[in-house]
């Protein structure tokens, strides 16, 4: 076995160790910042290896499941940590991960797929249903409780906070049918030589080499065991590291809205990945795939799971918007539809894309 395959077996093993070392306090900040961004890596290749042996829709819903008991547990686990601020780490880090997957990792795979093939095509219809939903779900769950006054603030009364749960629910559980089941042919490269385990979106394997095409039984088990053991220790070490982060980014001056960033940016990091390196193998539909299908399980996922964090353990959570973050989140939106509203694209796309999320990052940084 190469030594490269024996990573993801390795590191779900030390994580755990670490996990318990950092528990009684023995391991350094570092060491556990860095194994834990080496199990987010392993966990979603073991999500990815379980998706390859049970198939389609199954292999999406994993994945997406995965990713998100990742991004819900680091969430949670710093709300538990920080009092102050922690009612809108939900919020920011669900808007830090939007901006990062529509801004930043799409202008990427524009830019650099522009750079080497001039010209890149996909499937423009599910691309038009994908957004459409993702405009949906993101207005429902990060502008609309700007609007509502059963409760003051930017806050749903838990009625509100319900219902919204359920409808992100609804609407992402009918686009993971619809793409899987009834219109895949949607979501597929316009090459002739589109590969079967390509086309779907938040569940494909991005790169055919990332995980062997044949996965057996056996394997499927290992992957499944590790899988809950990268998700555990993941946990555990963000509740390690949220004292550290959260100190850190007040000592230097920071706004709390930037550990939602952090966390998004750490989830988000091995699809991102994948991603990029499609784009760079003109297999931009791919890229577009992986990159929507991330935005919205994201939001349909994680939204109803701290909504039912937060209801069980009387967790305080406030989603909406600021006024600066609703005109980036629209005006993200808007372009994003306009860049992709052709099935072509150029680095000139990318080029925008890339802008608005420095100008993200950058007012964050500076409100």
């Amino acid at each position: 076995m190469r030594p490269l395959a024996l990573l993801p077996i390795v590191v779900p093993l030390l994580a755990a160790l670490v996990a318990i070392l950092s528990m009684a306090e023995l391991s350094p900040v570092l060491l556990t910042g860095l194994v834990l961004g080496g199990t987010v890596m392993a966990a979603v290749h073991h999500a990815e290896v379980i998706a390859h042996r049970v198939g389609e829709p199954f292999g999406t819903l994993i994945l997406a499941l995965s990713v998100t008991v990742l991004e819900v547990g680091l969430i949670v686990t710093l709300m538990l940590g920080s009092a102050e601020g922690s009612a809108t780490l939900a919020r920011d880090t669900v808007i830090a991960a939007v901006m990062i997957i529509l801004n930043l990792l799409l202008g990427v795979c524009l830019l650099i797929g522009g750079l080497k093939h001039h010209e890149q095509d996909f499937q423009q219809t599910g691309v038009s249903a994908a957004l459409a939903v993702l405009s949906a779900l993101t207005v429902l769950s990060l502008v609309l409780p700007n609007y509502t006054v059963t409760e003051p603030g930017p806050v749903y009364a838990v009625p509100q906070l319900i219902f919204v749960a359920v409808v992100s629910l609804i609407l992402y559980g009918t686009f993971v049918m619809v793409q899987t089941v009834r219109h895949r042919d949607y979501f597929l490269r316009p090459e002739p030589d589109v590969a079967a385990g390509d086309e779907a979106g938040k569940g494909a394997v991005a790169d055919d080499d990332h995980v062997d095409a044949h996965v057996s039984n056996r394997g499927a088990l290992v992957s499944a065991a590790l899988l809950i053991v990268s998700l555990g220790a993941v946990v555990l070490l963000a509740k390690a590291l949220s004292k550290p982060l959260n100190e850190a980014v007040a000592a230097a001056g920071m706004p709390k809205a930037l550990v939602g960033v952090v966390i998004a940016a750490l989830v988000l990091a091995p699809e991102g990945i994948a991603a990029t390196r499609a784009a760079l193998a003109n297999r931009l539909q791919t890229s577009i795939n992986l990159a929507l299908g991330s935005a919205l399980a994201t939001i349909g996922l994680t939204i109803p799971a701290v909504a039912v964090v937060s209801i069980m353990i009387d967790l305080p959570i406030a989603l909406g918007l600021t006024g600066k973050g609703t005109v980036l989140l629209l005006l993200t939106l808007l372009v994003t539809t306009q860049s992709l509203a052709t099935g072509r694209t150029t680095v000139l796309q990318g080029m925008v894309h890339l802008v608005i999320f420095g100008v993200y990052l950058f007012t964050t940084v500076v409100p």
